[in-house]
């Protein structure tokens, strides 16, 4: 069976039954659906055609005009059908059969098969929805908070107190970049710039939770107060691993005229409301809190210091890795100084540029 679905890199998803084999899932990205291999198969030829194909295999003839048939019947297949799935929206999907049986299958059989095209239609349409509501809060909210709201967390004002590590970035020099540079390449360039800070957040637990143009908000969640010296230590490890990605990036910008491609990070540890804020019917799952604008402040100030990462003393005192005292400063809002630290090996100032 096959099924499209809504993704940002996958098309559609394969399910392959084969017998004593249990079922192998597959998917199509998007950049083969131009392929001779997708353009020239039985489901690309139901999708176009909407209707039932039949082909039986022990002719060669029959098997000729597609190259998965002329496979299915070096592998012993003698009949095959591929049926519509029709969704209640309209869309086409597909569900197909092979057999081995010698003469292939009987009217009977085929009768059988055409009969059960509709229910089976119904509730594979009913996992693929369930599939692609996970999938765009997946996508559009992130996978914790997805979870929470599948699970019938979607009440404004429905929140909880969470301790987690806060990780808030934004990219230096982005008015001037956007005001330079094609809309395009802007686009481009900010989809590149993100592609090197989300995966290594992802990989170590975090949980982006927002874009806010070139900013980006993640936190990463505390389990238990035990958990507190490794999700700091993974946090840092994550913010090496984007340092070093966006070093090999900024080294491939300079075509598209971005010479010097830099960004500040803050790196806090408190507590934040997490949940559902709002208006109306229209909610946003994010977090909130003194903790969340004390990130804020100190990212404002890691652009004053010329620092790309700047850790506050409640985040760093649960780091084991070195880090270098910046000093005490007056963070806006927040009425005592605050002692801030910088990376060890970060020594050598870069030049002030306009953030």
């Amino acid at each position: 069976m096959f099924v499209r679905t809504l993704h940002p890199h996958v098309t559609g998803r394969r399910f392959l039954w084969r017998p004593d084999a249990g079922v192998e899932i597959g998917e199509l990205p998007f950049d083969r659906l131009d392929t001779a291999d997708f353009l020239e198969s039985p489901v690309s030829h139901v999708y176009k055609t909407s209707a039932p194909m039949r082909r039986r295999l022990a002719d060669p003839a029959e098997a000729a005009d597609f190259s998965v048939l002329r496979d299915l019947r070096e592998q012993g297949a003698t009949d095959y059908l591929a049926s519509p799935l029709r969704f209640t929206d309209g869309t086409v999907h597909v569900a197909t059969w092979a057999t081995r049986a010698q003469g292939g299958f009987t009217d009977g059989q085929i009768a059988g098969l055409e009969a059960i095209v509709a229910p089976f239609a119904r509730v594979a349409e009913t996992y693929a929805l369930k599939r692609t509501a996970k999938t765009l809060l997946d996508t559009y909210v992130g996978s914790h908070a997805g979870a929470r709201i599948l699970s019938g967390q979607i009440r404004r004002g429905h929140t909880e107190t969470i301790r987690a590590a806060i990780w808030l970035s934004d990219m230096r020099g982005f008015t001037a970049l956007a005001d330079r540079l094609a809309p395009q390449t802007l686009i481009s360039l900010l989809n590149r710039y993100f592609d090197c800070q989300v995966p290594p957040i992802l990989d170590r637990g975090g949980e982006v939770l927002k874009f806010m143009g070139d900013g980006l908000l993640a936190i990463f969640p505390l389990k238990s107060e035990a958990d507190v010296t490794k999700v700091c230590s993974d946090v840092l490890s994550a913010a090496d691993d984007v340092r070093r990605r966006l070093a090999d990036l900024a080294s491939a910008t300079v075509a598209d005229g971005v010479a010097d491609l830099r960004f500040g990070l803050a790196l806090h540890l408190g507590e934040v409301s997490y949940g559902n804020i709002g208006g109306g019917n229209r909610l946003d799952f994010t977090c909130i809190g003194p903790a969340v604008n004390f990130a804020a402040r100190l990212e404002q100030l890691a652009g004053k210091l010329v620092r790309s990462v700047i850790v506050s003393s409640d985040f760093a005192a649960h780091c084991a890795a070195p880090l270098t005292e910046l000093g005490k400063f007056a963070l806006s809002g927040f009425s005592a100084q605050q002692t801030v630290y910088g990376l060890a090996d970060e020594t050598r100032p870069e030049p002030a540029r306009e953030t």
